[in-house]
């Protein structure tokens, strides 16, 4: 249960680049797989499909993709914002300020067509892309809502797989914006009825990725004991 729980606690997000000439053994990635086999999905739907790419050439071709940015997102990320350790650890909600480039910190601040919107995706040795039929919604799930959360589950059980065999992880979530998705799908032959929710990034960094303070809130601050408002377990 301990080794659960660490698993948990140590699993992070490796946004810095892979090393292109360190493949992920096949041992590995099979392990990760089957990891997401087994996630808990609304009536055991299984409503994903997983394409596994590690073709140089093709990987290329999508590192080419440019990503963009947009103005919603920044305004709404400077909310969530802490401008110091001190700020993060008494909200215990949110993130660093330090993570984005300077500009996205400054308040009222609109994305230059220059430096925003130009981003490439980020790829890896082997990559993940992720794909659903929105068609195939879970019974009585207005806006697919439970075939959402399924993906999610799917997605954590191989994030912790993956952490757990020292692989790092990065969820790719700008290759579902249309004009990305658009032409990942071309490149992938997918289907125009599929979705691409998100991809994942496997591998192992150039370099030492940096620590960063991460904040969780207590237990207390959110469990509500038989009715809500009655704050903690007590």
């Amino acid at each position: 249960m301990h080794k659960v729980l660490d698993i948990l606690q140590k699993r992070m997000s490796t946004r810095i680049p892979f090393d292109s000439e360190r493949p992920v053994a096949k041992e590995d990635l099979r392990q990760i797989l089957e990891a997401g086999r087994w996630a808990p999905t609304a009536h055991n739907m299984q409503n994903f499909e997983i394409i596994v790419v590690d073709d140089k050439k093709i990987l290329d071709t999508m590192g080419k993709i440019r990503s963009t940015v947009s103005e919603t997102f920044i305004q709404e990320n400077y909310h969530q914002l802490s401008f110091s350790e001190e700020e993060l650890q008494k909200k215990k909600v949110g993130i660093l300020g330090t993570m984005f480039p300077l500009a996205w910190r400054t308040p009222g601040y609109k994305p230059d067509k220059d430096t925003d919107l130009a981003r490439p995706i980020q790829t890896s040795p082997v990559m993940l892309i992720v794909v659903y039929d929105p068609e195939r919604r879970a019974p009585a799930s207005e806006g697919d809502f439970l075939g959402i959360v399924s993906l999610g589950c799917m997605m954590e059980n191989m994030w912790l797989m993956a952490n757990s065999l020292g692989i790092h992880f990065h969820v790719v979530s700008a290759i579902s914006a249309d004009p990305v998705e658009k032409e990942v799908k071309r490149i992938l032959n997918i289907p125009d009825r599929l979705k691409i929710p998100f991809a994942f990034r496997l591998g192992y960094p150039v370099s030492t990725p940096a620590k960063y303070l991460r904040v969780r809130r207590d237990v207390e601050d959110f469990t509500h004991h038989n009715r809500y408002g009655n704050r903690g377990l007590d």
